[in-house]
């Protein structure tokens, strides 16, 4: 353990001790439960141990305030995602729907490309999702989109690899 990382946890502790129960009351509200407020509130408190910094002397509470917000909208994208899949298997015969296993496993998956796409220039992301989602031919995006059909396979390779990545386990 490095010299910094006790005084780090013990700023963290501090911090804590400060505005847990506030950060804590300000998720319920937003969220309208205590069970899902006090999980990303820990969350919050686990990403600045994460970080390694802690916000400076009476900004404490927007910067608490701006994670937490972060993890709310991760939650909400998450849930999206989650409904997607189950509106989609619900839509499936029964016996071929998966196992629960098999559709944690699933969902995991695409949170992690949609967590991939999300870190891609718009463009970059709209071409992919035009191409995969509505069917279009590159010659057609291009066409939507006012760029070469080869930035549109550019444009793909990109995205391709950005979901490779995120779900190349090794």
């Amino acid at each position: 353990m490095s010299v910094a990382e006790p005084a780090l946890q013990q700023q963290v502790s501090l911090l804590y001790g400060e505005h847990h129960g506030w950060l804590q009351a300000w998720l319920r509200r937003r969220l309208g439960c205590a069970h899902h407020a006090a999980d990303l509130a820990h969350d919050t408190y686990l990403r600045l141990l994460v970080s390694g910094r802690t916000p400076p002397p009476g900004q404490a509470r927007p910067h608490l305030m701006q994670i937490a917000k972060g993890l709310v909208i991760d939650r909400h994208r998450r849930q999206l995602v989650e409904r997607a899949y189950l509106d989609a298997l619900a839509a499936m015969p029964e016996v071929l729907a998966p196992s629960p296993e098999q559709r944690a496993a699933a969902v995991e998956s695409l949170l992690r490309l949609d967590a991939a796409l999300a870190t891609l220039p718009a463009l970059v992301r709209e071409v992919f999702l035009l191409s995969q989602f509505d069917g279009l031919t590159y010659a057609e995006i291009g066409a939507r989109q006012g760029i070469a059909v080869a930035t549109v396979r550019k444009y793909m390779l990109k995205a391709g690899e950005a979901c490779f990545l995120a779900l190349d386990d090794g």
